[in-house]
């Protein structure tokens, strides 16, 4: 009886440590899904979602509306991308720096949140076509006339995420970059004059002055080419089927129609077509 009960309790240790093991997973995004096999693409249409890491703080990219919905270019770009796989869009907000971090630990299959493509990047991600070109503003109180290209931005200070493309470009003009949390904050500090300027997407800062037309800000100075902007995978084969999917799934979009439809819903303007 005594051995019996001795079995019985090693299985029962068994079954609490599986079980335990089967509960360990971040919830907040899963790259694989149990009992999934085959590459990212196969595993991401057996699970029927698509992760998809965005800020949920950048409007008119990826923002919550009045009844705290989110939406978005990104977010219905994401959505347009998942349709095309057969599954549903699962988004997942989260500060810019842990983006990369949730899609580099495998949390996140994708980011959609504005991301532009860099030489940095390109040597660590994958990206797909891209699905926007914009060009970079830098953004002034009005009535300051310290600034008027990026050249003098040299000595100043700016406000951005410091994960950012936009840190960096105003680090390499020999700025100094305070680090923020998101665009509200950014605005903050630039109009109590904490900062001398911030850098970002020229849609983005008339997206904002269409929501605060009084603001006291304006644009100094804009780069002369627009930078892509695209939907960035891990390297590797297991990403290259689902790249080749999100690259189609854009591509009909573009000659749908809809990529421009969304981009004049969201930005006023059609940011969807070949950089100039």
């Amino acid at each position: 009886m005594k051995k019996v009960m001795r079995i019985a309790a090693v299985l029962l240790a068994a079954a609490l440590v599986l079980a335990s093991a089967g509960c360990s997973r971040d919830d907040e995004g899963d790259g694989a899904a149990e009992g999934a096999s085959g590459d990212l693409l196969s595993r991401i249409q057996q699970r029927g979602t698509l992760i998809v890491a965005t800020e949920g703080t950048w409007a008119p990219w990826t923002f919550h509306d009045e009844s705290s919905r989110l939406v978005g270019y990104d977010v219905e770009v994401a959505e347009g991308i998942a349709e095309h796989l057969g599954v549903e869009a699962r988004f997942v907000e989260g500060e810019w720096d842990g983006l990369f971090a949730g899609l580099n630990s495998e949390r996140y299959d994708i980011v959609a949140n504005g991301v532009e493509v860099t030489p940095e990047r390109a040597g660590t991600y994958d990206f797909s076509t891209p699905y926007a070109f914009i060009r970079t503003a830098v953004i002034v109180q009005d009535g300051d006339d310290r600034i008027s290209s990026f050249e003098d931005l040299d000595g100043m200070t700016t406000a951005n995420t410091l994960a950012s493309t936009y840190a960096a470009l105003a680090e390499s003009y020999g700025a100094e970059a305070v680090g923020v949390d998101d665009l509200a904050q950014t605005i903050e500090l630039l109009r109590a004059g904490r900062v001398d300027a911030t850098l970002n997407a020229e849609v983005t800062y008339y997206d904002y002055m269409a929501q605060h037309p009084d603001a006291p800000i304006r644009i100094a100075a804009l780069t002369d080419t627009a930078s892509e902007v695209s939907i960035p995978v891990r390297k590797g084969e297991d990403s290259a089927s689902l790249l080749a999917a999100i690259d189609a799934a854009i591509e009909d979009m573009r000659a749908s129609g809809r990529l421009s439809e969304l981009s004049m819903k969201y930005f006023g303007s059609d940011i969807s077509g070949t950089a100039e």
